[in-house]
């Protein structure tokens, strides 16, 4: 699934080769955390949330096939200090 993830959001931003997914996994539920350049975050956000509302309904959908809950958290990354 973290690879279904990487694929959708790589595809809606400018950079992406800045995007970052990490998969954080417990026995019931699985947390995405993805971090994206701060010029994209509204990207992946959306108007009102639509677009990060459509990709958590994805991702609990397939989730709920191997019979775990999934959420997605969705943060920019820090710039780094030069």
């Amino acid at each position: 699934m973290k690879e279904l993830v990487e694929i959708v959001v790589k595809a809606l931003v400018d950079n992406p080769e800045e995007v970052r997914i990490q998969e954080i996994a417990g026995e019931q539920a699985v947390i995405y955390e993805i971090k994206v350049a701060d010029s994209d975050i509204g990207k992946v956000i959306g108007k009102q949330g639509k677009t990060a509302n459509a990709l958590r309904t994805i991702v609990k959908a397939a989730a709920s096939k191997i019979g775990k809950n999934a959420s997605i958290q969705i943060n920019s990354k820090p710039k780094e200090i030069v």
